[in-house]
C-alpha cells in the first residue's frame, strides 16, 4: 500500500522536494533561538557584550522573516501538491468506476461511492502534504535536538531519550484502538451519505406520499449511528492524546528534577541549565508533532484503504483475443444460455456459500437480421436479464450469445455496444441542455443531425416552442420534462446513434395510453430496418412482432407469432386475455398458468 501511495508523488517530485527543503530550513532556523539564548546567558550578558546582543537580535529577526516566507511556501505549495495528488486519485477512481461492470452498481450505493470520492480523498490529500513533512522533518529535528542538547549536557539528554520507548509503546497501543474507531466512523459516514442521496433523490415521492416524518426517522437513525461511531473515535482519540501528553509532561518533570540535582552537584552551570530548559522544546515539539500526526495518519490511511477497495475492484475486461466487431447486420443468436445472480451483503461484498439465484436456464433464441422479436411473460422471468446480456453488461459462464455468428466474448465490449441502441422504461437524462442529452447518442454529430433525430422522435416542435430551444436546461434527471418528453428525448438519442440492433425494455410501460400511442409511433419509426428486441408489458404493442417468446421462471415456455400463440391457447393467450378484459373492465379470473 505504501508503494502505491508514494507513486502519486512522482509527477510532483520537484515541488515536493522544494517543500521538504523549505520545511528543513524552517526546522533549522528553530535551532538558532535556543543557541542564542545559551550564548547570552553564558557569555554575552555576564560579559556585557551589548553590541553583540543587538546584532544577534537583528540576525534572529531576519531569520524569522525568512522563516515567514518559507512557511508561506510550505502552506501554499505544499498543500497544492496534496490537492494535485487528490485530483489524480479522484481521476483514477472515476476512470476505474467507468470500467466497473453493471453488477458493481447493483450492489453498491451511490452515496457510499460519493463518500469515498469526497471525504476520504480529502483526508488523503492532507496526509499527502503533512505526512512526509511531519515524519521527515520531525525526525531530523529530533536528531538535531539530540546533538545540540548533548553539547549542553549529555547525561540530561540521555535521560530524556530514555523515556522515548515508553511513549512509543503507549502510542502504539492506543493507536490500534483509534484506527479501528476511525474505520467504523468512515463506514457510518458512507451510510448516512447514501441515505441522504436516496432521500434527496426521492424527495418528490416523499412529498407526494406525505412521508417526510418517515424519511426524517430514517435519517435520524443513520445520524445517531454516526454520532455513536464518532463518539467512539473521539474517545479513542482522547485516550491517545491524553496518554501521550501525560508522558511528555513527565519529560518536563524529569528535566526539572534531574537538572536541579545536576546544578546542585555542580555538574551543570546555571546558564546551561536555563538553556537546556529553554532548548528542550526542540526535542519535545517534534515528538508531539509525530504524536498528533497519528490522528491525521489514521484518517488518511483509512481513506486510502477505502480508495484502494474501489481501485482493486475487478473491471470489465475484454478477452485477450477480442477484436473490434465493426458494423454488424444484426443477426442475434442465444444458445443454451444460463445465468444466475450472486448474493451480496449490504456493503456490496459477495456472500460466499450462498446459493446463487438462477434467472435463466438453457435459453435459446434466433433473431434474424432486421426482424422484431418480442419477449413477454410474468415479472421476474428473465426478460430484462436477456436485454442486459446481449450488450455484455453482465458476464455469463454457460451458453453463447452470437452477433452475426461471432460469440460476444470474442469481440470488444465497446465495439459491440456501439452497434446496440437501448430505450428503457427508466430514462436517465443528464442535468444539461436538451441538445447535450441528444448528443449523448453520438458526440461528434452536427446540429443538423441532432435536429433531424429530434424530428424523427417527434420532439422537435416541442423543443422549438421553448424559449431557449435546444439550449434549454432540463434539470436533474430531466425533472422539467414530462414522462413522454423524456422518452422522446431518449428515442432521439438512439436515432442519432443509428445502431443496427435495438433493445426496447418496457419502453412505454410507465406511460398513459394516449402518450403511449404517440410514443409508439416514434418507436415504430425507430425500429424500421433494425433488428429489434422488445420487452413488453402491454401485449397490444407487440402484436405485429415477427416472433414472440413467452418466458416464465427463466425458461422459454412458448414461441411463435401472435396468431400462432393465440391459437395454441397457452400462457400467452392467458396473458393477452387477462389484459384485454382488464382494459374493458370485464371481470376475469386468472388461469392457473399465471398464478402457479
Amino acid at each position: 500500500m505504501l508503494k502505491r501511495f508514494i507513486s502519486y508523488y512522482r509527477p510532483h517530485r520537484v515541488m515536493f522536494a522544494l517543500d521538504m527543503l523549505a520545511s528543513l530550513l524552517v526546522a533549522l532556523i528553530g535551532v538558532v533561538y535556543p543557541m542564542i539564548t545559551r550564548a547570552m546567558l553564558n557569555d554575552l550578558i555576564p560579559n556585557r557584550k551589548y553590541r553583540l546582543i543587538v546584532w544577534f537580535g537583528l540576525m534572529l529577526l531576519g531569520l524569522y522573516a525568512v522563516r515567514m516566507l518559507l512557511n508561506f511556501f510550505i502552506q501554499y505549495q505544499g498543500h497544492m501538491v496534496g490537492v494535485h495528488m487528490q485530483a489524480q486519485m479522484r481521476r483514477d477512481m472515476f476512470s476505474h468506476l467507468e470500467k466497473l461492470p453493471y453488477s458493481y452498481y447493483d450492489n453498491h450505493e451511490t452515496g457510499k461511492i460519493m463518500s469515498r470520492m469526497t471525504n476520504d480523498l480529502m483526508d488523503i490529500s492532507e496526509l499527502a502534504h503533512h505526512g512526509p513533512e511531519n515524519i521527515i522533518i520531525s525526525s531530523i529535528s529530533i536528531v538535531v535536538a539530540f546533538i545540540y542538547l548533548s553539547t549542553i549536557n549529555i547525561w540530561l539528554t540521555l535521560i530524556i531519550f530514555a523515556a522515548v520507548p515508553f511513549l512509543v509503546i503507549i502510542s502504539g497501543v492506543l493507536r490500534k484502538k483509534m484506527r479501528a474507531a476511525f474505520t467504523e466512523t468512515r463506514k457510518s459516514l458512507a451510510v448516512i451519505n447514501a441515505a441522504l442521496e436516496s432521500s434527496i433523490a426521492g424527495i418528490r415521492v416523499t412529498k407526494a406520499y406525505t412521508n417526510a416524518d418517515k424519511e426524517a426517522e430514517k435519517f435520524e437513525q443513520g445520524n445517531t449511528e454516526f454520532i455513536e461511531a464518532r463518539r467512539d473515535s473521539y474517545k479513542a482519540m482522547g485516550q491517545f492524546h491524553s496518554g501521550t501528553s501525560f508522558v511528555t509532561d513527565i519529560f518536563n518533570v524529569i528535566i526539572l528534577i534531574a537538572g536541579g540535582l545536576f546544578l546542585y552537584d555542580g555538574k551543570i552551570s546555571f546558564g546551561d541549565y536555563s538553556a537546556f530548559i529553554v532548548s528542550v522544546n526542540m526535542f519535545i515539539n517534534p515528538v508531539m508533532t509525530l504524536i498528533n500526526f497519528m490522528e491525521q495518519y489514521q484518517n488518511g490511511v483509512t481513506g486510502f484503504e477505502r480508495f484502494l477497495e474501489i481501485i482493486d475492484e475487478e473491471p470489465e475486461k475484454d478477452a485477450p483475443a477480442a477484436r473490434d466487431i465493426g458494423h454488424v447486420d444484426g443477426h442475434i443468436e442465444l444458445r443454451h444460455l444460463t445465468y444466475h445472480y450472486d448474493v451480496y451483503d449490504k456493503d456490496g461484498k459477495k456472500i460466499e456459500g450462498e446459493t446463487p439465484r438462477e434467472v435463466l436456464t438453457d435459453v435459446s433464441l434466433d433473431i434474424p437480421k432486421g426482424k422484431t422479436f418480442a419477449l413477454v411473460g410474468p415479472s421476474g422471468g428473465g426478460k430484462t436479464t436477456i436485454c442486459h446480456l446481449i450488450p455484455h453488461f453482465y458476464d455469463f459462464l454457460k451458453g453463447e450469445i452470437l452477433i452475426d455468428g461471432r460469440e460476444i466474448h470474442d469481440v470488444t465490449m465497446e465495439s459491440l455496444r456501439r452497434n446496440i441502441g437501448i430505450v428503457q422504461q427508466d430514462i436517465y437524462l443528464f442535468n444539461a441542455s436538451i441538445k447535450d442529452n441528444i448528443l449523448y447518442g453520438r458526440l461528434d454529430a452536427t446540429d443538423e443531425e441532432v435536429i433531424e433525430a429530434a424530428k424523427r422522435a417527434n420532439i422537435h416542435d416541442y423543443i422549438m416552442s421553448l424559449e431557449h430551444g435546444y439550449a434549454t436546461e432540463i434539470g436533474e434527471r430531466g425533472v422539467r420534462l414530462s414522462g413522454g418528453q423524456k422518452q422522446r428525448l431518449s428515442i432521439a438519442r438512439v436515432f442519432l446513434k443509428n445502431p443496427p440492433i435495438l433493445i426496447l425494455d418496457e419502453a412505454t410501460s410507465a406511460l398513459d395510453n394516449t402518450t403511449e400511442i404517440l410514443i409508439q409511433q416514434s418507436l415504430d419509426e425507430l425500429c424500421r430496418g433494425r433488428t429489434t428486441l422488445v420487452v413488453a408489458h402491454r401485449l397490444s404493442t407487440i402484436k405485429n412482432a415477427d416472433e414472440i417468446a413467452v418466458i416464465s421462471g427463466g425458461k422459454i415456455v412458448e414461441q411463435g407469432s401472435h396468431e400462432e400463440l393465440m391459437e395454441k391457447g397457452g400462457m400467452y393467450k392467458d396473458l393477452y386475455s387477462l389484459q384485454f378484459r382488464a382494459n374493458t373492465g370485464e371481470k376475469y379470473v386468472a388461469p392457473e398458468s399465471l398464478v402457479s
